[in-house]
């Protein structure tokens, strides 16, 4: 039996969505015909448009709401100014790096409100409207680092592991549902934070582009190449298919092999 993919008629509100996997994913979901609420913690015209010209590449209602993720109530809000939500996408995220003796209070608290509290926020909000409508995705978006750990990511990888568990509580909530919960795990993506790491690696370490990818930035990466935008959006799109209705409570890893080490 084949499964086609069409979200025509459901809205989609992904976290975190102006640039990078977000936006990545926005495109994606709005290419299979939902309309789209993009979200950032700013408020420029530049967000605006890129609402605009989504719009007007795949035909279907793109809007940019801000909501600053580190405050639950702005999460809450952004779930309920958008009005409908049956696919939920938590991606928002930042990250700091330092051994834990050293590691800012602040940015411990940061961390742990905009990667995983602000998910329990928008979730809380989000499963109401699903449950009115009869259908429901919610799609978090962890790590690899959800699944395995690395020294001096203290907060981003116990904020990560947060997720993937509220991830299972949620699919565990609504298994009788018509609502599936699950959580995309990816490695090293190619976003353009990540290209703009690369130069000045080059230059720290006297590297080539190739081999600062390879021996650096994919160490951990078997696959030694980088997942892209394309195909999160690509997961996020199949977990809202039909052919992934039985699918809920798991882990979709997307890392070019590195919790398979």
């Amino acid at each position: 039996m084949a499964f086609e993919i069409s979200l025509s008629g459901k809205t989609a509100v992904i976290t975190g969505s102006n640039s990078g996997i977000g936006l990545g994913i926005a495109q994606e979901l709005a290419k299979a015909g939902a309309d789209i609420v993009l979200n950032s913690f700013t408020d420029n015209k530049e967000d605006h448009d890129l609402a605009k010209k989504m719009a007007n590449d795949t035909g279907v209602s793109v809007r940019y709401i801000q909501a600053d993720m580190s405050n639950g109530d702005q999460c809450r809000r952004l779930i309920e100014e958008a009005g409908r939500c049956d696919i939920l996408v938590n991606n928002a995220g930042i990250q700091h790096v330092a051994a834990i003796p050293e590691f800012p209070v602040e940015k411990w608290d940061a961390i742990i409100a905009i990667i995983m509290s602000s998910a329990f926020h928008t979730t809380a909000v989000a499963l109401p409207m699903m449950r009115s409508a009869g259908w429901g995705r919610v799609i978090n978006i962890a790590s690899a680092h959800g699944l395995t750990a690395s020294p001096f990511k203290a907060a981003y990888i116990a904020a990560k592991h947060g997720v993937v568990g509220l991830t299972k509580t949620t699919a565990l909530e609504t298994a009788k549902e018509p609502i599936t919960a699950n959580a995309i795990c990816p490695g090293y993506v190619l976003t353009p934070i990540v290209e703009k790491q690369i130069p000045d690696t080059m230059k720290e370490y006297d590297m080539t582009r190739e081999e600062v990818i390879e021996n650096v930035m994919l160490t951990r990466q078997p696959s030694k190449e980088f997942a892209t935008v394309e195909q999160m959006g690509g997961t996020a799109t199949f977990l809202c298919s039909d052919a992934a209705a039985q699918i809920t409570g798991t882990t979709i890893s997307v890392d070019g092999g590195w919790t398979a080490l």
